[in-house]
């Protein structure tokens, strides 16, 4: 009970210190809202931009290796245009993985071509055409919102069959079950088996947006568009257990090089990509942006901090009769630090829930396809950082305030 009655009493004082001047509060708590408001909002954006990120990467697989002709980073050992030389992986390589590979759990092939029209009578639309075999719904997400994935057997036999994104859909056949019906793809007939899920718009789109994707066979795709060349990307999808996907990237690299014949000596002439390795690079872009956050942040709660430290001196001489009186009532000196240092520490969290508060107002505009989502983490950390500002800020002169004696304090006008 005692201590609910000093905390109360403190709760009391520093009400009365933020109403007895309350432009000289306002513009003392500035600096601390600004500066909250800047390390929380950073936080926030770069919390959001990292969702947004790993949403946009499901698309492309979990726990995958790219086996590719080009890097996505290009290493410090090799110039750009040596990469030229190396040859695409082919089918056969592809064959020769599914076949040979004990450590993962899928292989797949696959290949792109950007911006190619379908059409559907007088409806049309540009779509990204993918051309995929069978077990690439084992590597990457493809939800299926109607219909189905396409089988095994119109994957071998090169059944025109296609599963389509959301817009797609939209556009070939507005108000009508697309599920069922024919479309044009460089003047074949291709019958529609599935339709994706609606993904909406992404701040970044690795591999391109599913809601403008068509999906068709491996064997089909290269009947319209490779002319017999048979290339692509082979995608392998490790298992759970395989920490750091070492075994299963030991193991392609062993069997490329087996496949194409390279010696011991000889470096290798394929990439194996991961895309975790887009995320890092992005990430030091992040870093970047969160130390900024907390460069700006620092000097506005630094000035915020001095503007405390001044309301509390002032507090503190504007009351030193009133300690007297508390001291020689028999208030311990803890109870007259505690009083100030509470007050110190409302008044920094005032100054930081205006900045959250805005950080929360910020998450309400339209940023296109960039949602911000204040996180339950990133209110902690503003609280945190507010009360350790009031702590730093208001120790001195609560200190000051405990350690005078009762006599001298009565006796001050």
């Amino acid at each position: 009970m005692k201590f609910l009655r000093q905390l109360l009493e403190s709760f009391r004082f520093a009400w009365q210190a933020l109403k007895s001047n309350l432009t000289r509060t306002t513009l003392s708590l500035l600096g601390v809202t600004i500066g909250i408001f800047a390390i929380v909002a950073v936080f926030t954006i770069v919390d959001s931009l990292e969702k947004s990120i790993k949403d946009s990467m499901s698309f492309i697989g979990d726990k995958v290796i790219y086996v590719q002709k080009w890097p996505w980073i290009f290493g410090e050992d090799y110039p750009w245009w040596k990469y030229f030389q190396w040859p695409d992986p082919t089918y056969a390589e592809y064959k020769f993985l599914y076949d040979n590979l004990e450590s993962a759990s899928a292989v797949a092939m696959m290949d792109f071509r950007g911006a190619t029209m379908l059409k559907n009578g007088s409806n049309s639309i540009q779509a990204q055409i993918q051309g995929v075999s069978y077990e690439y719904n084992l590597i990457s997400d493809i939800p299926i919102a109607d219909g189905r994935y396409f089988m095994q057997t119109e994957s071998n036999s090169a059944r025109n069959v296609a599963v389509i994104g959301y817009e797609v859909a939209q556009s070939l056949f507005p108000g009508q079950q697309a599920v069922g019906k024919e479309f044009k793809l460089s003047g074949n007939r291709f019958v529609v088996v599935g339709v994706q899920a609606k993904k909406g718009e992404s701040l970044v789109d690795f591999g391109g947006n599913p809601d403008k994707n068509c999906i068709i066979p491996f064997e089909s795709f290269t009947k319209l568009f490779q002319s017999g060349r048979r290339n692509g990307e082979i995608v392998v999808k490790g298992f759970p257990e395989d920490e750091g996907m070492k075994e299963v990237e030991a193991e392609i690299t062993g069997l490329m090089r087996t496949k194409r014949g390279i010696r011991p000596r000889e470096e290798s002439n394929f990439s194996l990509n991961r895309p975790e390795a887009a995320t890092q690079a992005i990430s030091g872009l992040f870093s970047v942006l969160t130390i900024a956050g907390w460069v700006i942040g620092s000097f506005s709660i630094l000035v915020g901090g001095f503007g405390i430290a001044n309301i509390m001196f002032v507090s503190v001489k504007e009351r030193t009769n009133l300690i007297g009186i508390q001291k020689s009532l028999g208030a311990k000196n803890y109870a007259i630090l505690t009083q100030f240092l509470f007050e110190a520490i409302m008044l920094s969290l005032v100054g930081g829930i205006i900045g959250i508060f805005l950080v929360f107002l910020l998450s309400f505009l339209s940023l296109g396809a960039l949602e911000i989502i204040l996180t339950p983490g990133n209110i902690i950390l503003g609280l945190a950082v507010s009360s350790i500002i009031g702590v730093l800020s208001g120790i001195i002169p609560a200190m000051l305030a405990a350690r005078m004696d009762p006599v001298i304090a009565i006796r001050a006008k």
